[in-house]
């Protein structure tokens, strides 16, 4: 059975999570961070020396990094769809998973960080409003894509919408000034659709907030 550690709240770990209920695979999750099991004790620091979330056991294998975790689940248990074997299919799919993980997810916690983990005494309005035009920007590079494609990487949902959608949640649930958007609109909800994205990326993040 595989193991992921890291609490349910964690972005990184929803991203883990998803995939894992997508594949269908048989798992249990611990939780660690905080409010929950240390990730500082020898223990953890002895599976992941970075000291974050997640972790992930299968048998023998112990990796740390979600998406180094996403693309092993994809290649040891993805379908066709989920986790194209001809690297000349994959490729183009895996820049948009890369983008999702380094352009996406970054620019979401600049407003995530802003507005939640900040306590509201010390947020800073220019701080929020210069990251919501940062992300205001990929936000449209995205939904451009998506005027023509169901899914991040064609037709088909594979491992970059779990890479770019995990973000989802946040992006439209967050206070800041979002653009309109349709096409990443009717992207979310179709997001929405499946029952994996609900349980594991649509979680709260109220016990979060103030906890800079």
């Amino acid at each position: 059975m595989i193991t992921i550690y890291g609490r349910a709240n964690s972005s990184n770990v929803q991203l883990v999570m998803w995939a894992v209920g997508e594949l269908g695979l048989a798992h249990e999750r611990l939780d660690y961070g905080y409010g929950h099991a240390s990730t500082r004790s020898p223990e953890y620091l002895a599976m992941n020396p970075m000291g974050l979330v997640p972790v992930l056991r299968d048998g023998d294998v112990l990796m740390f990094e979600s998406a180094a975790i996403l693309r092993y689940l994809g290649a040891r248990y993805g379908d066709a769809d989920f986790w194209p074997p001809d690297p000349a299919v994959r490729g183009p799919i895996d820049t948009w998973a890369e983008w999702g993980k380094t352009t996406f997810a970054p620019a979401v916690g600049g407003i995530f960080f802003g507005t939640v983990r900040t306590p509201k005494q010390r947020q800073d309005p220019e701080q929020i409003a210069s990251a919501g035009k940062a992300l205001a920007t990929v936000a449209r590079i995205l939904s451009e894509r998506l005027e023509t494609l169901a899914y991040v990487g064609g037709d088909r949902f594979s491992f970059a919408d779990i890479a770019v959608g995990h973000q989802m949640h946040r992006y439209f649930t967050l206070d800041w000034d979002r653009p309109d958007l349709p096409a990443l609109s009717a992207y979310y909800a179709r997001l929405q659709e499946r029952p994996a994205y609900r349980k594991h990326a649509m979680v709260s993040y109220e016990a979060l907030r103030g906890i800079d």
